[in-house]
């Protein structure tokens, strides 16, 4: 039994709810026949993934959704061997560079072309060229970032690149300017409901109008969340009611209970209890990033309008030094001391000045 979000994803570009004229852009782009390197991006759970599988099914056909798991090895310069997972079909392939870290130039150099040199399995497929989906391109190292660029122009006969990004403010001028950029933007709050609707609707359930705008306002406009959100209150209660509870991930709740922990108390021992939570989190793959951003929403709303703003110029200097570092637990743990010792300061110089 799979999941809603898998159970109903679109396969055809003429299938999806929403943007739908640009996926008639797309559908023109295979059409045309001239298909270039692209770089889609949009907020998590916009549904890149989504589109970029049906526009390789408007490419190849319905052989593409044949997949199956591939272990890659390669060796590092210094003898370093890596392995990576991959996801391929006979037409293209489908993996993250940066789940090797620091070693993402020798994955990118050496996957593309050990791809490129290989001749397609199945000459009906109609295409002279594979495809390399390349996921959180974002995340990629400046190095493996320029190693790309060269790399893509070096196998454009043989191979074409689909780049996915969650924002293109980290990717190189050099790879945006080699490539097709295509936004996909959040979906609102009223196509969020109409998806939910109809989802519902083929599973035979009565979704309240209510409930389903609640959920997707509660998303965030995240429809990949806000399908799990619907499946797990009808596991937690059906028939539905407009007011019932949508339950919120436990590690968000975790981690709005570690920030209160931040501003209750600023000492040694409390930095210790609250460095052992995060690592809770990082252990349970919440990314870095997202813990940053859930720490700053819960400890802004706790400072005055100066401190504002440096908390934020903090976030953003410590989330600048994770892109450059290995270690997320530093970085983190660095953010957290200098808002303690920001935040007890304050608090002592306003009691001096009440005084």
């Amino acid at each position: 039994m799979s999941l809603w979000v898998d159970k109903y994803r679109p396969k055809e570009l003429s299938k999806l709810d929403y943007h739908e004229e640009q996926a008639g852009h797309l559908k023109k782009l295979v059409e045309g026949g001239d298909f270039p390197h692209l770089l889609v991006f949009g907020p998590s759970g916009a549904g890149k993934k989504t589109r970029i599988m049906c526009l390789l099914r408007e490419l190849y056909g319905p052989g593409v959704e044949r997949l199956r798991i591939e272990h890659q090895n390669f060796q590092t310069p210094s003898k370093k061997k890596l392995e990576i997972v991959s996801i391929a079909s006979n037409y293209h392939l489908e993996v993250n560079p940066s789940d090797v870290g620091i070693y993402d130039r020798v994955v990118i150099q050496e996957l593309i072309k050990t791809v490129a040199s290989a001749q397609q399995l199945d000459t009906s497929g109609q295409r002279e060229f594979k495809v390399v989906i390349l996921t959180e391109v974002d995340k990629l190292t400046k190095d493996a970032q320029h190693a790309l660029r060269r790399t893509m122009e070096k196998y454009m006969s043989t191979c074409r690149l689909i780049l996915c990004a969650n924002s293109t403010s980290k990717v190189i001028p050099a790879i945006r300017s080699r490539c097709l950029g295509v936004r996909v933007a959040a979906p609102s709050v009223e196509q969020i409901v109409q998806v939910l609707q109809n989802v519902c609707k083929k599973e035979g359930l009565c979704l309240p109008l209510d409930l389903a705008k609640r959920i997707a306002e509660k998303s965030n406009r995240n429809l990949r969340r806000a399908l799990l959100m619907c499946e797990a209150c009808k596991v937690q209660q059906y028939p539905f009611t407009p007011q019932q509870d949508i339950s919120v991930p436990d590690w968000e709740t975790f981690l709005k209970e570690t920030a209160s922990k931040i501003v209750e108390e600023q000492s040694p021992r409390r930095l210790l209890e609250v460095r052992e939570r995060i690592y809770e989190l990082l252990t349970h793959c919440i990314p870095p990033e997202v813990i940053f951003k859930g720490l700053l929403k819960e400890l802004v709303s706790n400072c005055d309008g100066e401190l504002k703003c440096e908390v934020t110029r903090l976030t953003a200097y410590h989330e600048h030094r994770l892109n450059l570092g290995s270690k997320a637990i530093y970085h983190i743990e660095a953010f957290i001391a200098a808002f303690m010792a920001m935040y007890k300061k304050l608090i002592e110089d306003s009691m001096s000045a009440a005084f």
